[in-house]
């Protein structure tokens, strides 16, 4: 009876930090700045994506993201952004293969694909997301992706910058690469309370 009671107990304990761990992760935001665009401040869901919101918070710590580019914008679909061989215009053919050394297990959850949501871009495999993401524009053509990606956050603030993001023109083979450069200067992580 005694083990059960220590079972209980520890199992209570854990369960309390791992709430105490999500809560901090959630009091944090992450304000993008885009060159020439604005800033685009986002929430995390911690709840349903601990791992994604952790790895790209870390990133962002890192600087990770500073300097990098859209390698991939579709008007009425989302703008694709994380790629760190975008600092280096030499290697604009290989743009969207970069991730930081590693993968992150996918954390697919029930949140929609809806306009301003934050996830997690990967190839076939859906263990393949590192540091790659994209922002949903629109929900209309979205549907398919959910439960397929890893969904993560969604802008609390700045979504007339999408919406400016999304009129950038677009070419190239696939009809996909923006024709003026998409920077995106800085990502900074910020308690909530300092977005308001």
């Amino acid at each position: 009876m005694k083990t059960i009671a220590l079972t209980a107990l520890a199992a209570i304990a854990l369960a309390f930090t791992a709430g105490a761990q999500d809560k901090k992760a959630a009091k944090e935001v992450a304000v993008l700045k885009f060159k020439d665009f604005g800033e685009i401040t986002v929430e995390f869901w911690p709840e349903v994506a601990p791992k994604t919101v952790e790895n790209f918070i870390k990133l962002s710590k890192d600087k990770f993201f500073d300097g990098t580019q859209s390698h991939r914008l579709i008007p009425g679909f989302m703008i694709q952004l994380g790629d760190p061989k975008t600092k280096d215009p030499t290697k604009e053919n290989e743009w969207g293969t970069g991730d930081p050394g590693y993968k992150i297990k996918a954390e697919f959850n029930d949140r929609p694909h809806d306009k301003g949501v934050l996830s997690m871009a990967r190839s076939a495999h859906p263990d393949s997301a590192g540091s790659q993401f994209f922002i949903c524009f629109t929900r209309e053509r979205t549907a398919q992706l959910d439960r397929q990606y890893t969904v993560f956050g969604k802008v609390l603030k700045g979504l007339d910058v999408l919406d400016k993001l999304e009129k950038v023109p677009v070419g190239g083979p696939q009809g996909s690469k923006p024709q003026r450069p998409v920077v995106l200067e800085s990502v900074k992580i910020i308690a909530a309370d300092s977005a308001k």
